[in-house]
């Protein structure tokens, strides 16, 4: 009676397991067999994504992507960029089209929950502020009280300006565009009164416009917007990569460990450094990765202070200000974890 029991139990496992899908592969697996990184961009926000006149992807978002291949193959350049729309940009990494969403795409409630994506960890701090033209002569958002207002759809910029309005009872006319480009050439063609979205964003807008000196952004902002990559759900590895390379860059800045001396910095004593270097420790193979995979960082775009400022910096032609994304030490909120 016994044996038969267990006969039958032994069928029934390998039925089971015969029956069984096959174990999905995992990201990184896919990026190695690929022999790249598909890096979801922006249609072309200046300082964070955008295409030189070479069709070279460069920016603040784009040195995630290229910090990213640096760690898993020891070459930036093993990235590719597919272009969204702030429509388009959430469903292209629900289906698996690219494998990273670094997209100034805000941390929410809504979005970390229930569409199978998940945020890793922010590296940029901003809020949504307002860009209008200076003859307009106004102050303050209250003054757009009856004003239209450019948006771009698909953002919680649609829903931030209705909130704000809601609180202070002012009425806006929303005109809202399905693409980045066909927003900024509205406002700049005078379909809008102002145009509304990321401070950062609008910065870098100000900039491109034909005649920036006629435009002013309000000193006003209206909402938290923490920024930073995207992955997919259920896939812990590769979302611990994603979150440990903004880290990287992070504590990079801290250390002092600069593209500059990245390589005498081994050398170091310090065992912060040593350990986040990969001299010490095996940290690296703790996330799939060779050890050394911030120095490969660290040469390939510098830490978080050198990418701010060759993408934001007075160079860059944007100049903005670090504000609150100065790191911990200088009284800002940029704070990343330790490596041990």
């Amino acid at each position: 009676m016994r044996s038969s029991f267990a006969a039958m139990l032994a069928g029934l496992v390998l039925s089971a397991a015969a029956s069984a899908p096959a174990f999905a592969q995992s990201t990184l697996d896919k990026i190695k067999a690929r022999g790249q990184i598909i890096c979801g961009a922006s249609e072309g926000v200046p300082g964070f994504s955008l295409q030189d006149g070479n069709g070279a992807w460069k920016g603040f978002d784009t040195d995630i992507c290229r910090a990213l291949a640096a760690a898993i193959f020891n070459d930036p350049d093993k990235a590719s960029y597919l272009s969204l729309s702030s429509k388009n940009r959430l469903v292209a990494l629900q289906s698996g089209e690219i494998d990273v969403l670094a997209r100034t795409t805000t941390w929410t409630l809504g979005r970390d929950v229930g569409q199978g994506l998940t945020f890793t960890a922010v590296n940029y701090y901003d809020g949504q502020g307002f860009i209008l033209r200076k003859k307009l002569n106004l102050a303050s958002v209250k003054d757009l009280n009856g004003a239209s207002i450019c948006v771009s759809q698909g953002t919680t910029t649609e829903l931030n300006l209705a909130d704000y309005g809601r609180t202070h009872g002012i009425k806006f006319e929303t005109v809202a565009f399905a693409t980045l480009e066909d927003t900024v050439q509205a406002y700049e063609a005078g379909r809008c009164d102002a145009y509304t979205t990321d401070l950062s964003a609008l910065a870098g807008t100000r900039s491109r416009l034909k005649a920036p000196d006629e435009h002013v952004l309000l000193g006003e902002v209206i909402s938290k917007e923490p920024l930073g990559p995207w992955v997919r759900k259920n896939d812990q590895a590769w979302f611990d990569i994603v979150r440990w390379t903004v880290f990287a860059l992070v504590n990079a800045e801290e250390l002092g460990v600069t593209q500059a001396n990245v390589a005498e910095m081994a050398n170091s004593k310090n065992p912060e450094i040593r350990r986040l270097l990969g001299v010490e420790g095996k940290f690296g193979e703790g996330l799939g990765l060779s050890n050394d995979w911030v120095a490969r960082i660290v040469k390939a775009v510098g830490n978080y202070g050198e990418s701010f400022e060759r993408n934001f910096g007075a160079k860059s032609g944007i100049n903005l200000p670090r504000g609150v994304n100065k790191l911990w030490t200088n009284g800002g909120l940029q704070f990343a974890p330790p490596v041990r």
